[in-house]
């Protein structure tokens, strides 16, 4: 580097040397040509200046007249504007790049704002489509597990029917059999010795007394079975009196042919309730202590029928062995209505059913209506009740 600007410094002395001495002749064709080599090698306009100025030194010395010196330092002059003409056009070169550099960076960073806002939106709809979609994923899995859950209702109900219809036959089966077998016998028994009351008029007042009474029996046992039978379909202590009384009189039944014993307790006012309440509150209670007596294994159970927060709540308890609720639950794998059926009955009313159990622990039956029952009412009739659960939370 230091080489070229030395031959550069030689080669500008000597050029200027003879464009000084040939001015009337001079060609600033040689300033134009040095003048790039200068800025080829790095040079500004002080550095070409110093460049110059030394040359000058050199070529004005001090015998030459003040006139000469004026004329040498006019051309000089000359021909050191016209060397530095490249170095200029190089510098506005560059201004104008640099303005033009300005202007594409202003230009650039405009996009770049705008680019980041439309990133930024772009982002956001990602995000909201995210969203769309994750709604539209938990949407489709909430119809699937609707659509699931209201193909279990659909096969429960028809098991329910199927079950409901062969309990009926059931019932009339047993009832058909106790009349053919036992209530026709004893009829027909009644009827034998009244004949022969009738035929054997020689009969000793004593014996006659006997066979009177015996016929008094077989008529007072079949009013009892026929008592029996009503009250199984429907005791009409229930339409007479209320639900306290035929509950007492369930129960103490109960207890004569089990050896469970109950306890029973309620407030008046459940008497205020209609009377499909009252029949839905008497036939949940016979159905739970029926599974208490045939699975349970119980020696204790509790009635209690009170009002809380404008509901009337009837809880059944026993202190038997429990079981797993959901397994009882499964109606396909049960020969009788059972809980399905229980629950069925309170929510006809407008009300709930759960059961609290577990094996090796005691079992309660919660059963909660409104006592508003207008408003129960058209609760049901307008569909919208809830299947309530097995299990309570």
């Amino acid at each position: 580097m230091k080489a070229k600007l030395q031959t550069l410094a030689r080669s500008y002395r000597a050029a200027l040397q003879r464009h000084v001495r040939g001015a009337k002749h001079a060609n600033l064709q040689t300033a134009r040509k040095l003048g790039h080599l200068a800025v080829s090698v790095g040079l500004e306009t002080l550095d070409l200046a110093r460049m110059h100025e030394e040359a000058m030194t050199a070529l004005i010395l001090p015998e030459n007249t003040k006139h000469s010196r004026v004329g040498v330092i006019g051309h000089a002059g000359v021909f050191f504007a016209e060397a530095l003409t490249p170095i200029e056009e190089t510098h506005r070169g560059a201004r104008e790049a640099n303005v033009h550099l300005k202007v594409i960076i202003e230009t650039l960073t405009q996009r770049t704002v705008e680019l980041a806002a439309s990133n930024e939106d772009l982002k956001r709809e990602i995000d909201r489509r995210r969203s769309v979609e994750e709604s539209l994923r938990t949407s489709e899995q909430t119809s699937s597990q609707l659509l699931e859950k209201s193909r279990r209702m659909q096969e429960e109900l028809r098991l329910l029917s199927r079950r409901m219809l062969s309990a009926q036959e059931e019932e009339r089966k047993i009832i058909s059999r106790e009349l053919h077998d036992v209530i026709a016998q004893m009829l027909t028994g009644i009827n034998v010795r009244l004949s022969s009351l009738k035929t054997k008029s020689t009969t000793s007042t004593r014996e006659l007394q006997k066979k009177i009474e015996v016929t008094q029996r077989l008529v007072e046992k079949s009013v009892d079975i026929i008592h029996r039978f009503a009250r199984d379909l429907r005791p009409a202590v229930l339409d007479d009196l209320g639900l306290i009384p035929a509950m007492r009189s369930y129960l103490k039944l109960f207890t004569e042919q089990t050896g469970i014993r109950t306890s029973f307790t309620a407030f008046a006012e459940v008497e205020k309730l209609n009377g499909a309440s009252r029949t839905a509150l008497y036939r949940i209670a016979q159905e739970a202590l029926t599974n208490v007596s045939r699975h349970a294994k119980a020696s204790v159970v509790k009635v209690s029928i009170r009002l809380r927060q404008n509901r009337i709540c009837m809880e059944i308890q026993d202190d038997g062995r429990g079981f797993l609720v959901e397994d009882a639950a499964a109606i396909q794998h049960s020969k009788r209505l059972g809980l399905l059926g229980m629950r069925e009955r309170a929510e006809m009313v407008g009300g709930t059913f759960c059961v609290d159990s577990a094996p090796g622990k005691p079992t309660t039956v919660h059963i909660e209506i409104p006592k508003d029952q207008s408003r129960a009412r058209k609760k049901a009739s307008a569909g919208q009740k809830k299947p309530a659960p097995m299990t309570c939370p």
